[in-house]
């Protein structure tokens, strides 16, 4: 990765499986800031929760890493679509505190800190003011155990595609959620989606003054199987969008 964002090697995000000395400096950096006076302990001797080794909700402080969301656009090669990334998120006492998202083919750079906002490459981000469905561009994905929820799925896709400006298909959900926050998309919504797969990017949108819920519109966590990210102002309407009838 640091290749493709011309750092040195040392400076890469993450060697050997483990996060590198740059995110663990940048992670202490922010809860210090946090008024956690003493970070070391918790940064040096984490859990590491990543697709590899998630066994469960993890400790007091676990960091969660997706090394390649999006990774069937990486075995089929469209990488230079620039539609995979790297997220990492840091939980501190069960709460996500800090949230890394990188495109490293755009250099692309998403980061977020629990009660001090987004920002894209150093800049502040928000989401976008668009008001209506109408109006709006989304952004889906699909799971990877698709026949098992093809219905209600085809059922989801089919009425936010008739209501709204048009739904795009990226393949990262971490992607997703910060384009959501940037503004670049109005809505997401997903299911079946894992830990490392949200944790980094519903911060950063939440942070950019995103609504992140499940599809009940209960308050969302990661460890659910829905998620809805939207500027707020269209929530509404796409929770009823996305909600299906039964007889």
């Amino acid at each position: 990765m640091a290749q493709y964002i011309k750092l040195p090697k040392t400076c890469s995000l993450i060697e050997n499986g483990n996060v590198s000395l740059l995110v663990k400096n940048e992670f202490k950096e922010k809860l210090l800031k946090q008024g956690i006076s003493n970070p070391k302990e918790l940064i040096d001797n984490p859990s590491y929760l990543s697709k590899k080794d998630f066994k469960g909700r993890g400790p007091l402080t676990s960091i969660l890493i997706q090394d390649s969301n999006g990774e069937r656009m990486v075995a089929k090669r469209c990488m230079r679509g620039g539609l995979f990334s790297i997220s990492i998120a840091f939980k501190l006492k069960g709460e996500t505190v800090f949230g890394l998202v990188l495109n490293p083919l755009t250099r692309e750079l998403f980061t977020a800190v629990k009660g001090k906002g987004a920002s894209l490459n150093g800049r502040q981000i928000t989401v976008s003011t668009t008001m209506t469905v109408s109006e709006s561009f989304l952004v889906t994905g699909f799971p990877y155990n698709l026949r098992d929820c093809f219905d209600p799925l085809l059922t989801r896709f089919s009425k936010c595609l008739k209501a709204s400006q048009g739904v795009r298909r990226l393949g990262s959900a971490a992607i997703d959620l910060c384009f959501v926050a940037c503004g670049r998309f109005d809505g997401f919504w997903e299911q079946n989606l894992k830990p490392w797969d949200t944790a980094a990017g519903e911060l950063i949108a939440r942070e950019a003054g995103a609504i992140v819920t499940d599809f009940s519109n209960k308050p969302f966590t990661i460890y659910k199987k829905e998620i809805l990210a939207t500027n707020g102002r269209i929530h509404k309407e796409m929770l009823s969008l996305l909600k299906i009838e039964t007889s």
